[in-house]
Formats: structure tokens, C-alpha cells, sequence
């Protein structure tokens, strides 16, 4: 199987580890490859398979899914057991019941936000990144 031709879902432990995390290191690159890195407070896992991700305040990491739709989270922090890297391809919604439901959700932690945009993570691979000898290591 080629990389990310398939979802995968999340196991229980790295849906914990994501619950611990304020801010995720979320990366995105754009056609020609340049790297973008931003801290991203409105990461939500929605099922197994699916995360969202709420567009406030994106320029370049909205302009790089825009030119090319893969994209990385980094889950690590001092109540994380353990250290993952996610990754997955992205759809831009800027309408319909996702859009409107995660604009929801934004606003009643962050009243002025301006939620504009919803983008849609489907996972496709998850790696180990704890140090150690398994260290970027696939694991789902």
C-alpha cells in the first residue's frame, strides 16, 4: 500500500494524548515545498479517521492546503504518554452543517472569533516520534 492511499483510525492512547494538548504544531507545505509551522489551539478529533481543524486566524497554512492539501500535527506535551506525528490530506469547508457546527463550537470558547474556514483532516498515517530506538517509526 502507497503512503496515505488509505485512513487510518486513531487508538485510544494518542486520542488521550490529543486531549492534553493546548496548542498542536501544525504543519503544511506549499507547492514548491516551503514548510509553514503554527501553534493551533481548535484541534478536534471528530471520529477515528477524521479531525478538524478551525481556521481563525491562517494565511500561509491556508494558502499551502490550498496549493497542496497534505498536512502534519504534532501531538506532544509534559501530560502526553508518549509523542505522535499525524498526518493526513485536508478539504477547505466554508459552508454546509461541518462548517457551521465547528464555527459553533469555535465561538463558544472564543466569542469574536472569526471561524472562517473548516479544514477537514482525513488521517492517513501515524508515526512515533518519543526518542529512542523506535523513534520515527510508522505505527498506524
Amino acid at each position: 500500500m502507497l503512503h496515505g492511499d488509505s485512513m487510518v483510525a486513531l487508538t485510544d492512547e494518542i486520542k488521550q494524548a490529543m486531549a492534553t494538548i493546548k496548542n498542536f504544531p501544525v504543519a503544511t507545505a506549499s507547492k514548491d515545498g516551503w514548510p509553514n509551522v503554527v501553534p493551533i489551539a481548535f484541534v478536534e478529533i471528530v471520529d477515528d479517521e477524521t479531525i478538524w481543524i478551525a481556521d481563525n486566524f491562517m494565511k500561509k497554512t491556508r494558502a499551502n492546503v490550498t496549493e497542496n492539501p497534505k498536512i502534519s500535527i504534532y501531538v506532544y506535551g509534559p501530560e502526553t504518554k508518549g509523542c505522535f506525528q499525524i498526518k493526513g490530506t485536508v478539504e477547505v469547508k466554508t459552508d454546509g452543517p461541518e462548517f457551521e457546527k465547528m464555527k459553533e463550537t469555535v465561538r463558544k470558547k472564543m466569542p469574536k472569533a472569526p471561524a472562517k474556514s473548516l479544514l477537514v483532516m482525513k488521517i492517513s498515517d501515524v508515526y512515533q516520534c518519543s526518542p529512542g530506538p523506535d523513534a520515527g517509526n510508522k505505527i498506524l
